[in-house]
């Protein structure tokens, strides 16, 4: 193919629809990073889906504009890919920000699929044609609210819901749920608010309401204590933050430090990474499952590739565009019906990005060029 011409960077802010909130914080916008890659007559998208301080990820908006313009653009103008191991070997020589080395990958993998007339899921050995997705519900604190939200979700058809909990907010509220709706699928996300120290019984009451899983619940960093307490607990842990790429997937798995991984392709260096964590822990016998971010259309498409390799083995957080936007800035917006989604088959990505609306959304954008 041609070498890369052109990378334009867009910064954009987009309302939520409702107010989202974590054990980092609540969140009204949700701000992002569109990153679009020419080579001759083709283009491809990715997405940077950073926040403007250091809570889930240490990238910010501006760290990853700055790596982004300052280094990662530079190693990649002119560069002819044939495949995304080029593009790893071209950013090999960055450490860390992984994220903003993501939206890159991305965008080239998009542009490579269009080029080469296949669906992006093809590009990277997707084996799936429908992908079981679930929703992820943000830290309420009011109960009559959070059976409310949950029986709106099971009633479009979601296949499981995952709540976000932290200390204070977990073990009564799983405990209403199993009253209201019995045993649907559920699990709980407690991104890293919990200690062994402090939080171990509390961990080991939740063990008794038959939970999917029981995601991150100590610190983003830790691999050991995370195995202390899935030695304890039948629940399986799944880990998130802590799974920072392929190494530290391997290690999580010697370790016993969890039985499941929540793999976020931009959180692990990108589509190539995603894949190659997917193939470890099929050989170890350890399922994965795509995580979210909440990102717009652009990056949502990129999940669904993800979620239809072949180790996938529960559903994943990639509910419908409709379920945090008003309005996406791709067509057609993502969907899911029933609980399933399906990966287009036109080429690339498979949806149209809506320049009017990154345009409206548009904070600041910068382009960079070969000549």
């Amino acid at each position: 193919m041609a070498g890369v011409e052109e990378i334009e960077y867009i910064h954009v802010r987009i309302p939520l629809k409702t107010p989202f909130e974590t054990s980092f914080g609540r969140f009204t916008h949700r701000e992002s990073l569109i990153v679009r890659v020419r080579a001759g007559d083709f283009e491809g998208y990715g997405e940077i889906p950073v926040d403007q301080g250091p809570w889930y990820s240490c990238e910010t908006v501006a760290t990853a504009l700055h790596i982004s313009l300052d280094h990662i653009s530079k190693a990649l103008l002119g560069l002819e890919p044939t495949g995304l191991e080029d593009v790893t070997a071209a950013l090999a020589g960055i450490r860390g920000h992984r994220m903003a080395k993501a939206g890159h990958e991305m965008a080239i993998a998009d542009l490579l699929a269009r080029e080469r007339g296949i669906p992006l899921y093809r590009l990277i050995g997707g084996a799936r044609r429908e992908v079981e997705v679930g929703v992820s519900i943000g830290v309420i604190g009011d109960a009559r609210e959070l059976v409310r939200q949950v029986s709106r979700f099971l009633d479009e058809g979601y296949r499981r819901v995952k709540i976000k909990i932290k200390p204070g907010w977990d073990v009564e509220a799983v405990k209403l749920l199993r009253r209201e709706f019995g045993d649907i699928p559920l699990q709980v996300d407690a991104n890293a608010s919990y200690s062994y120290r402090r939080h171990r019984e509390v961990l080991l009451e939740l063990d008794g309401y038959g939970l999917l899983m029981i995601e991150q619940p100590f610190h983003y960093d830790d691999l050991a204590e995370h195995a202390a307490m899935q030695r304890e607990l039948k629940t399986p842990i799944c880990l998130d933050e802590s799974v920072k790429g392929l190494q530290d997937a391997m290690a999580a798995i010697e370790m016993g430090s969890c039985r499941v991984i929540n793999v976020k392709p931009c959180r692990v260096g990108g589509l190539l990474e995603t894949k190659a964590i997917n193939d470890y822990a099929k050989g170890r016998g350890v399922p994965i499952w795509i995580g979210g971010m909440l990102e717009s259309g652009i990056g949502r498409a990129h999940l669904v590739a993800a979620a239809t390799l072949d180790n996938v083995g529960y559903p994943c957080d990639i509910s419908s565009s409709s379920r945090y936007f008003e309005e996406d800035v791709v067509e057609p917006p993502w969907t899911a019906e029933k609980g399933i989604m399906r990966p287009l088959e036109r080429p690339g990505i498979g949806v149209e990005v809506l320049e009017e609306g990154l345009r409206r959304y548009c904070v600041r954008r910068y382009v960079v060029r070969r000549w």
